[in-house]
């Protein structure tokens, strides 16, 4: 089996704010990883990544806000993508970025 694409999309959330979604599920987990799937969630804000969780080889499940890095807990790709929502609102709350 190769790498089969679940997810992939762009999304305009508001005015210069993107939410962006790529999940593949792989035939074994990547090092660092204890699940079959390699995904990047991003939110760009006026052109720069201001979150993202990702898993790269070797590194493992890990979200960025800003320049911060830290370990993510996987509870599966549902609470992942869960997760990741309520983390932009956050952000655009935090940011005043709210559509309210």
């Amino acid at each position: 089996m190769t790498a089969q694409r679940l997810i992939h999309f762009k999304k305009r959330i508001a005015d210069n704010l993107v939410k962006e979604v790529k999940v593949w599920r792989l035939p074994q987990p990547l090092a660092g990883s204890a699940h079959p799937y390699k995904y990047s969630l991003a939110l760009i804000a006026q052109g720069r990544c201001v979150l993202r969780y990702d898993n790269e080889q070797g590194k493992g499940d890990h979200r960025h806000a800003g320049e911060l890095e830290m370990p993510l807990a996987w509870r599966g790709l549902d609470a992942l993508l869960a997760d990741f929502d309520l983390d932009i609102q956050r952000w655009r709350q935090t940011n005043g970025n709210t559509d309210d």
